[in-house]
């Protein structure tokens, strides 16, 4: 699918880290974008910078209601073909606490309802209103979810986070499938150890011990490289049903 002016991206999480960065490479591909978050300060902020190029929605991507105000923002924007879901939380629970208590309920329940629930909400009301575009070399639009290698391997303490991821990753192949037939395109990036706002309630020790661990390069990923795949994903036709 070619990126190009006149065409609406929406991308939740869209005023930080992984989000944000998408957000910009979209906008410097000359694309529309809807930036979905919670953040109000930062989301005006980064709507007075880019002027009419970018708008910002404050919802909840867990909320049917208003996330359909999101996606019908989007719609209006211009030709809305592409998506990039990077909204997700995260938080320790452990099943057995360290005072000897229980994990929270309401903790896991909260990180399973962004992360898993919000992924599914804002797929299938994205899907339905790209489902209404004119096909170009067959394609009416393309997905692209967030999940992690969590979601695969996860560490102690992040029980929450890493069934949600694994639930993301769990749905990419369906969700391909589901819409195959519609002419959208779904995939997911599961990153490793990136520099976001998740990993920057971390302590400086551990966040450096954290990017010791990676081979190569030795570091924590940037956002700006996650989007590159996010970019490409949504550029290479060939590319479906796949979590990178």
């Amino acid at each position: 699918m070619q990126l190009q002016k006149g065409m609406t991206a929406l991308v939740t999480g869209g005023v930080s880290g992984l989000g944000e960065a998408s957000a910009v490479a979209l906008l410097a591909r000359g694309l529309n974008v809807v930036a979905v978050d919670l953040n109000e300060e930062r989301g005006a902020a980064m709507q007075k910078q880019y002027g009419g190029q970018l708008q910002f929605v404050k919802a909840d991507v867990a909320d049917g209601e208003q996330m359909q105000q999101a996606v019908a923002a989007a719609e209006a924007f211009g030709e809305f073909r592409a998506l990039v879901h990077c909204a997700g939380i995260g938080g320790p629970v452990r099943l057995i606490e360290k005072d000897g208590s229980a994990g929270s309920l309401e903790k896991y329940s909260n990180i399973i309802r962004v992360n898993q629930i919000g992924t599914f909400n804002t797929l299938r009301l994205a899907a339905v209103a790209m489902a209404k575009n004119e096909a170009i070399e067959g394609e009416r639009g393309a997905c692209v979810l967030t999940a992690s290698v969590a979601g695969y391997e996860g560490q102690i303490g992040q029980i929450p986070y890493a069934s949600s991821k694994a639930g993301v990753i769990g749905m990419t192949i369906v969700a391909a499938r589901d819409l195959a037939s519609k002419m959208i395109r779904v995939c997911t990036i599961a990153p490793g150890l990136f520099d976001t706002p998740i990993l920057a309630k971390l302590p400086e020790n551990v966040r450096q011990s954290l990017a010791a661990s990676v081979p190569n390069p030795a570091r924590l990923g940037r956002p700006n490289e996650y989007a590159m795949t996010a970019l490409h994903i949504l550029e290479n036709p060939m590319l479906n049903g796949e979590t990178i």
